[in-house]
């Protein structure tokens, strides 16, 4: 299969993903986000797969969702918080669910920045490994007046805590990948020049591992009450619905688009 924002290449057990948007620093928008929930389709149909490697090509990993372009937020202004709804419904949700279902393992290899929903993808795998030079940015609320959204408001807490988690959603501070390892947000930080090989390694541990073993490991640990991540994307995506709508996103928004502080009112 043919994907134009990514890398797709299976040697042997292993399915290699590369995010290939590297002068947009790996942004989502419709085509890449078309790409990986059909990655993700093709890993989940080829039973020889028994492991999964997520990189990035360039200096970051996802900086987000694509806001200099219009393609997944073409609505008028008036209907934009439809609009992002609908976009999550559709397009990004299905996405991020369908990573996060995998039967099999996925490794993450975090490079450069991961911010926003870039976060979400990577929280969507199983072990996270990051570059000593990455961070973490959740910037929703304090560039753009949103809310995490993806799937952070599901994984975040359960894998920091929710003191940390609503500092990190609040604040909109860079994590370190060093801290991220302390917090237990990600399995392990190494340095640069190790990341790819150093995720590889795991990678192939994975496919010569028992693999209903882990493919069961990963089913139970999904499923974490008291909320599943279906019902947590529902929320989130009327939670991010209403927000939208709002002057602030606007505001961020035009901000972001014009590299200027936003102006926040609270309106």
């Amino acid at each position: 299969m043919q994907f134009d924002t990514l890398i797709f290449e299976r040697r042997e057990q292993i399915a290699y993903v590369t995010l290939n948007r590297p002068d947009k620093l790996n942004a989502l928008n419709s085509a890449l986000i078309a790409d990986l929930r059909a990655a993700a389709d093709t890993i989940e149909a080829d039973a020889e797969v028994c492991a999964v490697l997520l990189s990035a090509a360039g200096r970051g990993f996802c900086s987000g969702a694509d806001l200099m372009r219009d393609d997944l937020l073409s609505e008028r202004q008036a209907n934009l918080g439809a609009a992002i709804g609908s976009s999550l419904r559709e397009h990004f949700n299905p996405m991020v669910n369908a990573w996060h279902q995998l039967r099999v393992p996925v490794v993450v290899a975090v490079n450069g920045v991961a911010a926003g929903a870039g976060v979400s993808l990577a929280l969507a795998g199983d072990i996270v490994v990051a570059a000593h030079s990455a961070t973490f940015v959740q910037s929703f609320a304090p560039k753009l007046g949103l809310m995490p959204d993806l799937g952070s408001t599901f994984h975040l807490p359960r894998l920091v805590g929710t003191a940390r988690a609503k500092g990190l959603a609040l604040l909109g501070d860079a994590l370190t990948a060093a801290d991220a390892e302390r917090w237990g947000l990600i399995w392990a930080c190494v340095p640069d020049d190790e990341l790819f090989a150093h995720a590889d390694s795991i990678a192939h541990r994975l496919a010569a591992g028992p693999s209903r073993a882990f493919q069961r490991i990963k089913a139970i640990f999904n499923v974490e009450p008291p909320r599943t991540l279906a019902e947590q994307l529902a929320l989130e995506a009327d939670a991010q619905a209403e927000l939208g709508g709002t002057r602030d996103f606007a505001e961020g928004l035009l901000a972001f688009r014009h590299k200027r502080a936003p102006h926040f009112t609270g309106e």
